[in-house]
């Protein structure tokens, strides 16, 4: 029963862990590179799966720039050269983690600056709605005239 459990166990665990599709053909021999290629391939986006790292990815494309990233590396880039490269040609969307821009920040600062915006106008127009609400004091001339008017409403009803 024991040896069961642990066999279920194991194989549990090996179903858990994360499976990278990097192909054996694509690892580099000196291990420096192969972990900088991984580094750098966890951060690129797969254009085709769109939410995995090319280092996760099956697709043909995602094979393709892993190649070209270790291709690059190889040649003697840094890391940063390397993002950049690949970032040249497929734009900033390829980065899981974007950097830092005033075009970013306008992105998700503008629904913050209109909700802002819209509460403002909100409370303003229900400030001056309670203000034109409340109006003026009647004058005794004119209180006397309700009163009038609200006796012979009740004469008539009555």
């Amino acid at each position: 029963m024991r040896a069961m459990l642990f066999a279920l166990l194991v194989a549990f665990a090996t179903a858990a862990a994360p499976a990278h599709a990097v192909n054996p053909d694509e690892i580099l021999d000196d291990p420096a590179l192969e972990e900088r290629a991984r580094d750098i391939s966890a951060g690129l986006r797969c254009m085709v799966c769109q939410n995995q790292s090319i280092d996760d990815s099956d697709a043909e494309l995602a094979r393709d720039l892993r190649v070209l990233v270790r291709d690059r590396l190889v040649a003697g880039d840094t890391n940063d050269e390397v993002v950049a490269y690949v970032v040249d040609r497929y734009g900033e969307f390829v980065l899981l983690r974007p950097t830092f821009s005033a075009r970013n920040a306008l992105l998700w600062g503008t629904p913050v600056i209109i909700l802002l915006l819209g509460a403002t106008a909100a409370f303003l127009f229900g400030q001056r709605q309670s203000q034109s609400r409340a109006g003026e004091a009647l004058t005794v001339e004119e209180q006397a005239r309700v009163a009038k008017i609200l006796d012979e409403g009740e004469r008539n009803d009555g």
